[in-house]
């Protein structure tokens, strides 16, 4: 990954000239080479991250594990285009392991997510098993550190 795509997916709010300056590139270039990789979708959205445990508001981020049997001539590309069309999925990743689809989603409740499971996804024809995981805590997400502590742990390197 160029440093120019670094930079943007640690802040997507900096400018094509800040990064043109701190890359020591022509802001003209910078800004081409944005609109290539956003026409190539090699950019596809740009997003904030919220720190949701500071909001007033109550919210889980559940982790739900798939287990499906591949279809024939279609491998998991079906279903998967059947789960991921649902809005309350905000990501699905095929995975190697113990089970196959890994979906995350972000409810109300812990049973709001539950219902989603079982009126949606285990109702789907190919769908083995479930197993819903709730994330308890977040330290670090996308990058960024979420709780600051007072003491940092300083970092000791071993050679």
């Amino acid at each position: 990954m160029d440093d120019l795509l670094m930079m943007l997916e640690r802040d997507s709010r900096q400018s094509a000239k800040q990064i043109a300056v701190a890359l020591g590139r022509e802001e003209s270039e910078v800004q081409a080479a944005i609109e290539k990789y956003e026409k190539d979708g090699i950019i596809m959205k740009y997003t904030t991250l919220l720190n949701k445990d500071n909001l007033d508001e109550e919210t889980v981020t559940a982790l739900i594990e798939v287990k499906i049997a591949p279809q024939l001539g279609e491998g998991y590309d079906r279903i998967a285009e059947r789960i991921y069309q649902y809005s309350e999925v905000d990501s699905l990743y095929l995975m190697t392991g113990s089970y196959d689809l890994l979906v995350t989603m972000t409810a109300k409740s812990m049973k709001e997510a539950a219902a989603f499971v079982y009126e949606h996804l285990a109702a789907i024809e190919g769908v083995s098993s479930t197993a819903t995981r709730f994330i308890m805590k977040k330290y670090k997400e996308q990058n960024c550190v979420l709780i600051k502590s007072s003491q940092q742990e300083e970092r000791i390197n071993f050679i």
